[in-house]
């Protein structure tokens, strides 16, 4: 296999032990058919049972296999990140390790980057073989973040995308930011996102590793998302416009309670006995208070450096 394959599959995956293989053998299976050099990079996301096991298996009768082993489990977006260091092919293609993703759409999601020309291609699975009470609240979830970011997706959650591999060595993932990856590239520049009707396998083995509290997870994530990407290296400039309007709001307050005790105040009633004192002093406050978070939180963002910080245990074929 030469140095800069055709195609990196990333697959992050927790305790799916009884499906490595199958998936292994169905990926190679359709690499050979349409002759790609590949690799297949496992990322062991803190399993318990002996999905490692398999991994350093593979990779010892497959050089194309390659296995990262996190100490414990930091979830599907760390695991991402880790792999997308790794890859090394001209395009980077990503899915789950359940056996629901099928490597038969390797093919088709590869030609609309290479030949279509696409920054990222998401997968939709238009077809679920899921219950309601995961594809209802699927269904209005990509609805929301399609109104609210701008990108024109119907299924933000499928785990099966194909990037350009400059896409996935310039964005950084974190936290649970791995549904809202196409967002991402948006804001980085990667503006051309295409989709692809996938099919949408029954699962085979095991069982669902995520709840119902992701979809509340996720609504959170998107607003820290769209918050990152507008104003996450350059946060002085919403909480300091909004503290200074505050700021200078109750300042004039306070100049008017001035001008009322001197000149028009009749009554000899104190300041304090007026509401508009206590409005004004929480205003200024508040607009003090902003003003530091956001100074604060530009000092932040431009000191940090360990958003990304995880304990890999041991590499194989790497």
């Amino acid at each position: 296999m030469s140095d800069q394959p055709n195609i990196t599959l990333v697959i992050p995956l927790l305790d799916e032990e009884e499906s490595i293989v199958e998936l292994h053998a169905w990926i190679k299976k359709v690499m050979a058919e349409n002759g790609y050099s590949y690799e297949v990079i496992f990322v062991d996301d803190g399993s318990k049972d002996g999905s490692w096991v398999v991994i350093e298996g593979l990779s010892k009768s497959y050089p194309e296999v390659k296995g990262i082993r996190f100490r414990r489990n930091y979830g599907k977006s760390a695991a991402l990140n880790r792999g997308f260091d790794m890859a090394k092919g001209d395009v980077v293609i990503t899915m789950d390790a359940d056996l629901q993703d099928s490597p038969d759409e390797i093919p088709a999601l590869y030609k609309k980057i290479t030949e279509d020309g696409f920054d990222l291609v998401s997968g939709w699975k238009k077809t679920r073989h899921d219950p309601i009470t995961k594809t209802i609240p699927s269904k209005f979830f990509n609805h929301v973040t399609r109104r609210m970011s701008g990108v024109q997706l119907h299924d933000f959650n499928c785990g099966l995308k194909a990037y350009k591999i400059e896409v996935v060595k310039t964005i950084e993932v974190y936290g649970e930011m791995h549904r809202y990856i196409p967002v991402i590239a948006k804001w980085a520049g990667f503006a051309n996102i295409g989709e692809l009707v996938v099919q949408h396998q029954a699962r085979k083995y095991g069982v669902p590793k995520f709840g119902l509290e992701r979809f509340i997870n996720g609504f959170l994530d998107l607003l820290s998302i769209i918050f990152v990407s507008k104003f996450g290296k350059r946060p002085m400039h919403l909480f300091g416009l909004l503290g200074t309007f505050m700021f200078v709001l109750g300042f004039i307050f306070s100049i008017w309670l001035g001008i009322d005790k001197l000149f028009l105040d009749k009554g000899g009633r104190l300041i304090a006995d007026n509401p508009l004192f206590y409005i004004a002093l929480a205003t200024m406050v508040l607009g003090t208070q902003l003003f530091l978070a956001g100074f604060l939180a530009e000092m932040i963002a431009r000191s940090s450096h360990d958003r990304n910080k995880y304990h890999i245990v041991e590499t194989v074929g790497t």
